[in-house]
Formats: structure tokens, C-alpha cells, sequence
């Protein structure tokens, strides 16, 4: 089997031994055909007579003496012998109602034939008159009726026999009785009918919901089977209920699912190891539920990554019934992460030696005399060496995620006005006003060159993503103990999806690939860098076709002191 479910299961309950006779009789009966079930019918009423006959000739010899008597027991035999000789599935459905009729007369004669002993034998009228009464059509418990009410009335005409006050009772209450049984067999064997009926739908309805159940689970298995990812479902109190075979193939899932002691588990840094209470079932029986969380399993030389996820499994009422976790190996993408940044980290130490010496090159040339008539191209060159240098040295610091800084105490207000200066003629060739709003002033440590590349980067990203013009609003106020600064633009905005990527290497939003909007992906993760290296924080707020507002936090100079006024700088 492909999963293993280790919540036991209860077995059926065996059917009640009554159920089981009922059952056996039906499969019996079931299978006999038209005149078998015509036989079957007429055997008890046959066997009694035979009882009645072995009693007589102990207890009343003359009586089997008896002419009458004797013919009235040949009508019995003779009516047995049709049951078993006439073919009755050859003829109308409704032809063997003839054999408990004439069972009725037959009775009434053997009845009077016997006289005052045997008028007993009057009971026997139950066994035709049940015969006729189950059946489903009323005009057979009419004819019931009428057969108890002959085999009063005719065997007497017939034998001559001499009224009497018995006899008389016994013609009127005789077929009253008869007729009390016929109609509670109907009604019986109607309501028995009905819920045969039910039960059979119901079993029916339970056969093709456990066929289907049966298919679910066959596909339920192989799915868990075929996929790569393993799969943990535990219950509200952590007991396991099933885990698939990806858990069970895996040494270091296999511990974590069995609850083993020697399990270690650690955190994503690969050095903090997971407090028991921590652990992914710990937390799903605490109703917790988590995203791509990664963790660290097994020993130190075989140790793999896992993107770890736990969903809810809703009970009755809203009641926690469990969690499904799931475990994904990383492995071979948190090592080629590792790897492309060491890559990158390489080539771009690589070609910041070359860069370096050619811009001091070129810094040469451009001071020495005699070039003024290929002076413009050399400041060309000379412009996009130093982009192509600040690159690298981008993608140095993201590749490290750290930054060397120089700080010193500055004004952010100053920074923030001066790089709103230089960046409004570029946002009015775009059909887009920049206004400046800033307390004065805004005294921080900071490395003044870094934090002027990030407000560059994030003025830079509202300018390009707001096509349709607007304004673009830099503010920058103290709050408590940090300096809030934020960059809000008109523009495209960004989705929740991308949001949550934005800040990760080379990323690019669909709409920006869609529309050619220039950019490696790389601003706003060293930007990121940049802020965190100050002890900061950057975030963004943003909708669809709403705009974008990127707020960064920097801790204020413990020497500083509010201003007392805000002033508003604006750059048309």
C-alpha cells in the first residue's frame, strides 16, 4: 500500500442472527421459481394435515373411517399434487389464487366431515388466508374474506349438515376473525414491503458511496504516491493519521514524523536548533498555521532543507480537526542560491579591479590637456564606466547582503532636498511634479552616500512606474526615537504577490517586463541591504493602479533635537 493511516479503524458490527435468518430465507425463497414458491406456500398447510391426520388416527380411529373425511383429505392431497404439477410460470401471475380458495372449501369440509372434535381444524383457515392477504393487491384480501365466508357456508349445504347454535356462531364470527387477520397481514406485509424497499434503495445508495470511496482513496494513494512532496496529516492532539511515502523514504522525516528523540531539527540560519514546542506538529495542534517556512533535518553530514507548511483541517462547528503538513527538500535549490551568489559575488570583484583602473584612466586623460575635441565622448565614457562600476558594486553588496558603511551624523532633510533637486528635471520630462514635504532638521548617523543611492533608487522606481504623470511626494518627520521617510508615487502599482517578491535579487514584475520598463531588479534589494545596515527598516504599501508608497525607517541622532517648525521644499 502506498500511504500508510495509522488511526485505527473499527470493524463492522456483525448483523443480528435474526438479520442473518431473514436473510437466508430471502436468498432461499428468492431463488426458487413460480412453482417452487407456489409449493412452499401450500407445505405448511399440507404438513399440518398431515399432523392431523397421524393425530386422528391416534386419537379418533372411526373418524378416518369416515367416507367424507377420507374425500375431504383426497381434496387436500389432490390440491398439493396441482401445486407441484402445474406449471404456474406458464400462467397469469394471478392463477395460483386459485390454491388457497379451494384450500378454504377443502378445510370447511374436513371440518364438518369431522364433526364437533374437529372443528379445531377451522384455524387452519389462517394459512390460506395469510397466503392471500400479503400480497400488495387488495383484491385478494376481498377474496381471503370470502373464502373463510365460503368454508362455513358450503361444506354445510353440501353435507346436509343439521344448523346448530355452534354452527351458526361459527358462520358469522368465523369470517369476522378471518377477515381481522387478513387485513393486519396486508397491512403488515405492506409496511414490511415498503421498508425492504427503503432498505434496499439505502443499500443501493451505501454500495456506490463506498465504490466511490473506494476509488477516492485508490487515487488519494496513488496521488501521495507519485508526488515528490511529503505529505504529514496529524490530528487535534498530534497523533499521526497518515504520512506518505515520501515522509517514510526520507531517514530525517521518518525520525520527525515517529516523534524520535534522535531527530534534530534547525532553524533556517542551519545553527538554532527548534524548540520541541516550535516543531511543525507542536504548532498545528496549537492552531497555527504557516507558509514555506525553512527548516533543516537530520544529521550533520546529511543534513537537507524543507520549505514546511501547515493548512487546517476544519471538524464539525468550526472546531480544529487537525493539520495536513507538508515538507519540500530545497535542498538543491538553497545550494544553487548559494552558489549563484558566489558566482555573482566573484565576477563582479572580477571586473571591479578592471573598471576601477579605467576610470582612473580616464579620470588621467580628462586632466591632461589637448582632447577638448573628443572631450564629450570621453565624459560619455567616463558617465557609464561609473554606472557600470556602482553596479557591480551592487551586485557585490547583494551578494553578500551586507554593505560597508561610513557613517557620520547628517541631515536627511538636506540629503532629501538636494536628491529632489537633482532628480526634478527628469521627473518634469516625464510629465510628473516633485514636491518635497520635510521637517528641518533630521539628524541621523547615516552614511550619507549609501542613503542618497537609496532615495535615488526609490525616486528613481516612482518616476519609471508612473507613466501617466502626477506628483510624486517625498516626506521625510521624526516619530519618537527614528526618522520615517516615504516615497509616494501615482503610478502602476503593484499586486499583492508582487509585493511579497519585490525585495528579492533580479526580480521583476510581469507589468514592468510587459511594458519595457527599464531596471535589473536590483534597487530595491540593496536598498533593502542598505537601510537594514543603518539598523532600519524599508517596506511598501501599494494596490493595483493605486500607486506605491516605500517608507524607510533610520534611527534618530541621540544628540539631535526636533526643530521647531517644519519647512516644505517643492521642485516643480
Amino acid at each position: 500500500m502506498t500511504n500508510r493511516i495509522q488511526k485505527s479503524i473499527p470493524a463492522p458490527e456483525e448483523p443480528a442472527e435474526g438479520s442473518r435468518l431473514a436473510g437466508r430465507i430471502d436468498e432461499i425463497f428468492g431463488g426458487l421459481g413460480v412453482r417452487g414458491r407456489v409449493v412452499m406456500s401450500q407445505l405448511p398447510l399440507t404438513v399440518t394435515v398431515v399432523l392431523v391426520v397421524v393425530a386422528a388416527g391416534f386419537f379418533s380411529p372411526p373418524t378416518l373411517m369416515d367416507e367424507r373425511f377420507r374425500l375431504a383429505l383426497l381434496a387436500h392431497a389432490a390440491i398439493f399434487a396441482a401445486c407441484v404439477a402445474i406449471p404456474w410460470g406458464r400462467l397469469p401471475a394471478s392463477a395460483s389464487t386459485v390454491i388457497p380458495v379451494l384450500d378454504c372449501l377443502a378445510i370447511g369440509f374436513t371440518r364438518e366431515a369431522g364433526g364437533p372434535s374437529f372443528s379445531v381444524l377451522s384455524l387452519l383457515l389462517v394459512f390460506p388466508v395469510i397466503w392471500l392477504s400479503v400480497s400488495r393487491q387488495r383484491g385478494r384480501v376481498v377474496l381471503a374474506v370470502l373464502g373463510a365466508s365460503l368454508s362455513t357456508v358450503v361444506p354445510a349445504a353440501v353435507l346436509g349438515s343439521v344448523p346448530t347454535q355452534g354452527s351458526m356462531i361459527r358462520t358469522i364470527f368465523l369470517p369476522l376473525v378471518m377477515t381481522a387477520i387478513a387485513v393486519s397481514a396486508h397491512i403488515v406485509a405492506g409496511t414490511l414491503h415498503r421498508q425492504r424497499k427503503a432498505l434496499l434503495k439505502k443499500d443501493l445508495a451505501l454500495a456506490e458511496t463506498l465504490a466511490e470511496s473506494v476509488d477516492r482513496q485508490r487515487l488519494l494513494d496513488a496521488v501521495l504516491g507519485a508526488v515528490g512532496v511529503g505529505v504529514w496529516v496529524v490530528d487535534q492532539e498530534g497523533n499521526n493519521v497518515l504520512t506518505n511515502r515520501a515522509i517514510r523514504a526520507d531517514p530525517a522525516l521518518a525520525r520527525l514524523a515517529e516523534s524520535d528523540p534522535r531527530a534534530r531539527v534547525l532553524q533556517g540560519d542551519r545553527a538554532t536548533p527548534v524548540a520541541p514546542g516550535m516543531l511543525p506538529v507542536a504548532r498545528v495542534t496549537r492552531g497555527e498555521m504557516f507558509t514555506d517556512e525553512l527548516l533543516w533535518a537530520g544529521d550533520e553530514e546529511e543534513q537537507r532543507a524543507y520549505s514546511v507548511s501547515a493548512h487546517a483541517i476544519r471538524a464539525k462547528g468550526g472546531l480544529s480537526g487537525g493539520g495536513v503538513i507538508t515538507l519540500v527538500d530545497v535542498t538543491a535549490l538553497i545550494t544553487a542560491l548559494a552558489a549563484k551568489d558566489e558566482f555573482v559575488g566573484t565576477v563582479s570583484h572580477e571586473l571591479r579591479t578592471p573598471l576601477t583602473s579605467i576610470l582612473g584612466y580616464l579620470e588621467l586623460v580628462l586632466d591632461e590637456p589637448g582632447h577638448e575635441g573628443i572631450e564629450a565622448e570621453l565624459q560619455v565614457v567616463y558617465r557609464n564606466a561609473t554606472h557600470l562600476l556602482g553596479l557591480v558594486n551592487d551586485l557585490i553588496a547583494v551578494a553578500s547582503e551586507s554593505v560597508d558603511l561610513s557613517l557620520q551624523e547628517a541631515d536627511l532633510a538636506q540629503l532629501l532636498a538636494d536628491v529632489v533637486e537633482y532628480t526634478a528635471p527628469q521627473a518634469a520630462n516625464r510629465g510628473l511634479e516633485l514636491v518635497l514635504d520635510a521637517e528641518q532638521p533630521l539628524t541621523a548617523k547615516m552614511d550619507t552616500a549609501r542613503i542618497r543611492q537609496v532615495v535615488g533608487n526609490l525616486l528613481s522606481n516612482a518616476i519609471k512606474y508612473s507613466p501617466d504623470g502626477g506628483r510624486i511626494t517625498a516626506r521625510a518627520y521624526r516619530a519618537g526615537p527614528e526618522i520615517i521617510c516615504s516615497i509616494t508615487d501615482p503610478g502602476i502599482g503593484m499586486s499583492a504577490e508582487d509585493q511579497e517578491q519585490a525585495f528579492t535579487k533580479f526580480f521583476r514584475s510581469s507589468r514592468s517586463r510587459e511594458t519595457a520598463i527599464p531596471g535589473a531588479g536590483l534597487g530595491l534589494p540593496i536598498s533593502k541591504t542598505i537601510i537594514e545596515g543603518h539598523g532600519g527598516s524599508l517596506s511598501l504599501t501599494s494596490a493595483p493602479g493605486a500607486g506605491t508608497t516605500a517608507t524607510f525607517v533610520l534611527p534618530c541622532s541621540l544628540t539631535s533635537a526636533p526643530g521647531p517648525e517644519a519647512e516644505v521644499f517643492s521642485s516643480p
